[in-house]
């Protein structure tokens, strides 16, 4: 059966492909089982397929992409996935040109319990991909502000190849040093950083930590002064390892703080 889409015009196309990939993590403290099965629906209300939708718009609105197609969906027990496909721009009309099937935005969630040491876990994987001028780059700030991340792993890459007007090719149509230039200074601030760039490939890699934080927002259903401060040190000390633990990707020896 034939298709009755119009096929999408492309003569001329910047193709150069830059692609933005998010794992973001928010630690929390919940004691017993009973708090963790409230944290995990609390999870997935906030973040559920409808809500995460309204923030991948938002994306595609702040990068100037045009919005062609979404695809979403909750899973049971947790989690939700949702895929949006973009075109460059905003057409005027119906017809949609400068567009490939390698532009998207993707979000994928993975709520996560510790059996033992009442430490929750909430990560989202989270792919801005674009071809063309517009860049998933102006959309940086915008993630890191509403998904709030203790832990923040970030990947850039520019792949493929364009041609300017003369034939020569061009693997790289913008400046780029570091992918931690371009996250505001009031957010970089409150982090620890790690660049790893590989300047001759066009791929760049950042890593985030929060440097500190607010007991009373890691605590689901109980607050910092219900607990005693031996309580208090106790729970830190396990809220700092997970952190540690996911910025270094390993398991690590008991650490103090």
């Amino acid at each position: 059966m034939k298709s009755s889409k119009r096929k999408l015009e492309l003569q001329g196309f910047n193709n150069l492909t830059k692609s933005l990939s998010f794992n973001m993590y928010d630690i929390c403290y919940a004691q017993t089982p009973e708090h963790q099965a409230r944290y995990i629906e609390y999870i997935d209300e906030v973040y559920n397929a409808q809500r995460l939708t309204e923030k991948l718009q938002d994306v595609a609105d702040i990068i100037g992409a045009h919005v062609l197609n979404v695809a979403s969906q909750d899973y049971d027990p947790q989690g939700a996935s949702v895929t949006i496909l973009i075109a460059e721009g905003r057409p005027e009309k119906q017809d949609v040109v400068a567009h490939l099937d390698k532009s998207h935005l993707t979000v994928h969630t993975y709520p996560d319990v510790h059996p033992h040491k009442g430490i929750c876990t909430f990560r989202a994987d989270i792919d801005v991909s674009t071809c063309g001028e517009i860049s998933p780059l102006n959309a940086l700030n915008y993630l890191l502000r509403n998904f709030e991340a203790d832990i923040a792993i970030m990947d850039y890459r520019v792949r493929g190849f364009t041609r300017d007007v003369s034939g020569k090719k061009i693997y790289m149509d913008h400046r780029m040093h570091s992918i931690a230039n371009y996250i505001d200074s009031r957010i970089r601030h409150q982090y620890n950083i790690v660049d790893v760039n590989v300047f001759q490939e066009n791929i760049f890699h950042a890593k985030m930590m929060l440097k500190e934080f607010d007991l009373d927002n890691y605590l689901f259903d109980v607050t910092a002064a219900e607990l005693s401060r031996e309580e208090q040190q106790r729970i830190r000390r396990k809220l700092r390892q997970e952190m540690a633990e996911i910025f270094y990707g390993r398991n690590l020896p008991a650490i103090k703080i």
